[in-house]
């Protein structure tokens, strides 16, 4: 079976360590960034703060809702997370690396997945990747939002 690849890339003018605590923080922040409607609840099973953590959620789209067990792994603290869904072979990560000597950040997303088989399998290389990069331009548009919202109420800092 054929792997795809999609990604995301956008400067975010805030700090690697404000970016990567929002993606870390699954009972608070990240649920927060999640682009809505598509995106359902995030429900911490396990964890709930960066490695370790075990979540489910959910994605609708044209009627259509796929479940997801994720489990977040750490590969390169404070820079790289990782979501892994091992039942449907879905790899996402969030990757963080410093701007302007660390005052802003690059955020990239990525996820790497196994299509189906058959017409099904050519339908969704055809026409998931762009709705995936959407989403994740949507998301990364929702983490700016975010941190610019905490950095106002915390008197122009970071928390």
């Amino acid at each position: 079976m054929t792997t795809v690849h999609t990604e995301v890339s956008a400067d975010i003018d805030a700090p690697p360590a404000a970016v990567y605590a929002v993606f870390a923080d699954y009972r608070g922040a990240h649920p927060q960034i999640v682009p809505k409607p598509e995106f359902g609840d995030v429900i911490v099973e396990k964890g709930g703060q960066g490695a370790g953590t075990v979540y489910r959620t959910s994605t609708t789209v044209m009627g259509q809702t796929i479940e997801y067990h994720m489990e977040v792994s750490e590969p390169e603290p404070g820079r790289k997370l990782v979501e892994t869904d091992k039942k449907l072979g879905i790899v996402t990560a969030f990757i963080i690396d410093p701007l302007e000597g660390g005052k802003k950040s690059r955020v990239t997303l990525a996820t790497d997945w196994t299509p189906h088989g058959g017409v099904m399998g050519w339908i969704e290389k055809m026409t998931t990747p762009g709705f995936m990069r959407k989403l994740y331009a949507r998301e990364l548009q929702n983490v700016q939002e975010y941190l610019a919202k905490e950095k106002q109420s915390d008197g122009g800092g970071f928390k």
